[in-house]
């Protein structure tokens, strides 16, 4: 089975196969609405990370909505959409017409808004372990490096935030990738401050194949 990503900008993506439609984080700001000509199809399974605006985003998530779209996310997500919502926590494990789809942790222990009191906190968000056309694909959400990446099993391709400020910075991305030891990596929500100590840390470390994406561009697995 084919299994398309298409990076929609900023945290978004659609995982995509003949039957599957699968939208995570779309967050359609401005910029990205300019710069992405067509996120119209609709969604089967739509998922976000944590109730952040720029990861459920209510307007974006009506957009692909469909009268039988499943939305996935935390409890606080819930509270902002309407339709077959589902909610998840870390450890859950969903499967929805043979794909499964498991929430991991992902929270900060490094980026602060103030003193003991970090951007996204422990058991706040998810990330998603997404197992589809026999490959599987981590969406780490936002994070720092955490233990907890040690243990994700055999992953095909790794979403890892670099952008900073509330994620990983790009060598603690690189420090990640390294960790998971995915097949391929695309660096993500970068707030566009380039990635370039990202791909030099990694390409001097491993053999990973570094995926650079910008909004509209697709691969196949």
């Amino acid at each position: 089975m084919t299994v398309t990503i298409r990076y929609l900008g900023h945290a978004g993506f659609q995982i995509k196969t003949e039957d599957e439609s699968i939208y995570i984080d779309l967050y359609r700001a401005k910029k990205y609405v300019e710069r992405v000509s067509d996120v119209s199809e609709k969604a089967t399974i739509i998922l976000a990370t944590h109730g952040h605006n720029d990861h459920c985003h209510p307007e974006s998530i009506v957009s692909v909505q469909a009268e039988d779209s499943i939305i996935i996310a935390p409890e606080d997500c819930g509270e902002k959409v309407k339709g077959d919502f589902r909610p998840i926590t870390i450890g859950d494990e969903i499967e929805i017409r043979g794909v499964k789809i498991r929430a991991v942790p992902a929270y900060n222990i490094s980026k602060f808004r103030s003193p003991g009191n970090p951007y996204h906190p422990k058991d706040y968000g998810v990330g998603y372990v997404i197992t589809i056309g026999g490959k599987t694909i981590y969406h780490a959400g936002d994070t720092d490096v955490i233990p907890e990446m040690e243990s994700l099993g055999p992953i095909d391709v790794a979403m890892i935030p670099v952008g900073d400020t509330y994620t990983m910075d790009n060598k603690e991305g690189a420090e990640a990738a390294s960790t998971i030891k995915p097949k391929t990596v695309i660096p993500m929500h970068t707030w566009d401050k380039g990635t370039e100590d990202f791909k030099k840390a990694l390409e001097e470390t491993t053999e990973i194949s570094i995926q650079e994406m910008v909004e509209g561009d697709e691969i196949t697995l």
